[in-house]
């Protein structure tokens, strides 16, 4: 390669990853703010029992992943036909009127206009799979794992930044007219200048363009072939797992924070980009260090088992050291296993089939991310520390089935 393309190929990379940080920035800026929706004195909408309460908010951030969960895999697939730039846009345009729609369902007090608010996104939100492909697109196999690692460094960045953010857009006793609905506009704000940027300087990147018929099943569709593909069949299973674990300690744990530990909705933001920074720093060097040097399975056996010990332990820190030191350390776990798993699934899939590939990839995730809100809501009604032990306990089948998968 000559050193034209390499940095025609590095200019390309730069402008995907600000995409991916913008897009981050806007989906983490609320982290902290939807929880405190349904706690504390301050909520803006009342409860006739906390186990009502816990219900609701399940279902509610449970819309968003299950609109992802139809979304992703058909914006996956459109990419491949359509290209990735036209799609990402119109999935931009769709998450930009949520945001706004969600801000006035809270200044209006609306409550069930709120499920709507985060269904848009959530179909709209499917366009990480556009960007990984975007990303394979221009990158060779053996680069993969590194840049997919930096994707999570983006990732990990706009986490850093936006649930501290958040908190700060949301706290009226800093600026009197700030609410919890201001995180929203300004993610609108955002995602509006994320649209504007795609528009301008978002390279198209989609060589060969797939001829295959598009289904709005598709998302159904793509849990079924995670058990008709072989080779796609294990490691998917592991994402699954790892995913539905991961999901019931981001979703459930503010409550804690909220309900034990007596944190405000800045305080919530500030541990999170707490989360963000060693997310970062992880995805951002030790990936990259690592990448090349350790076998990805070899790694992968030792983050999982590692990341179920954290998850667990978590249920036990009770004072604010033991929670900003055990999830430095889950953010560091959680850093190495995300993007090397990504690179696994996307080594596996030949080239003109990455967006397809990697929109099923996208679909597990989302059934993982779906399925905690949807039944977290219930157990939390059991008991706080419940949803976050029971994400530790899936996350050890995941490290089990890796075991297994390994020894074969």
């Amino acid at each position: 390669m000559t050193l034209q393309q390499d940095s025609t190929k590095g200019k390309y990379i730069f402008v995907i990853l600000l995409a991916v940080f913008l897009d981050l920035l806007g989906i983490t800026i609320i982290i902290p703010v939807i929880p405190a929706l349904f706690e504390g004195d301050n909520a803006p909408f009342e409860f006739s029992s906390v186990e009502i309460r816990s219900m609701f908010y399940g279902l509610l951030i449970g819309s968003y992943s299950v609109m992802q969960f139809i979304g992703a895999p058909i914006l996956g697939a459109f990419s491949d036909k359509y290209g990735r730039r036209p799609i990402l846009t119109i999935s931009l345009i769709g998450a930009f009127m949520g945001y706004l729609l969600f801000g006035w369902a809270i200044s209006a007090g609306i409550f069930w206009l709120l499920f709507i608010a985060r269904m848009i996104p959530g179909f709209m939100g499917g366009n990480l799979a556009v960007i990984y492909s975007s990303l394979a697109d221009i990158s060779k196999p053996q680069d993969r794992a590194k840049n997919f690692g930096l994707v999570g460094a983006a990732f990990g960045l706009g986490f850093t930044i936006g649930p501290g953010v958040g908190g700060f857009l949301a706290d009226n006793t800093i600026v009197s007219w700030f609410s919890y609905a201001t995180p929203f506009w300004f993610t609108a704000l955002l995602t509006l200048i994320n649209l504007i940027l795609v528009r301008l300087f978002f390279p198209e990147t989609l060589k060969n363009k797939s001829e295959k018929k598009i289904s709005v099943f598709e998302g159904i569709k793509n849990i079924a072939k995670v058990f008709r593909i072989p080779k796609l069949r294990g490691i998917l299973t592991i994402v699954l797992f790892i995913q539905l674990g991961f999901t019931f300690f981001t979703q459930f744990y503010s409550i804690i924070l909220y309900r034990d530990l007596g944190f405000s909705v800045k305080e919530v933001g500030f541990l999170f980009l707490w989360i963000g920074i060693w997310m970062t720093f992880t995805q951002s060097f030790l990936v990259r260090i690592l990448s090349g040097k350790i076998d990805q399975r070899k790694l992968l056996s030792i983050t999982i088992p590692i990341l179920t010990v954290l998850v667990i332990l978590l249920v036990f820190s009770d004072n604010v050291v033991l929670a900003y030191t055990v999830n430095a350390l889950i953010a560091i776990a959680f850093g190495l296993t995300s993007p090397n798993l990504t690179a696994l699934v996307s080594n596996e899939a030949p080239d003109h089939r990455q967006g397809e590939v990697l929109g099923i990839n996208q679909s597990v995730n989302s059934v993982g991310q779906l399925v905690p809100p949807l039944i977290g809501g219930f157990i939390l009604a059991l008991g706080t520390h419940y949803p976050v032990l029971v994400g530790g306990l899936v996350i050890m089948v995941a490290s089990i089935l890796f075991w297994v998968k390994q020894r074969k």
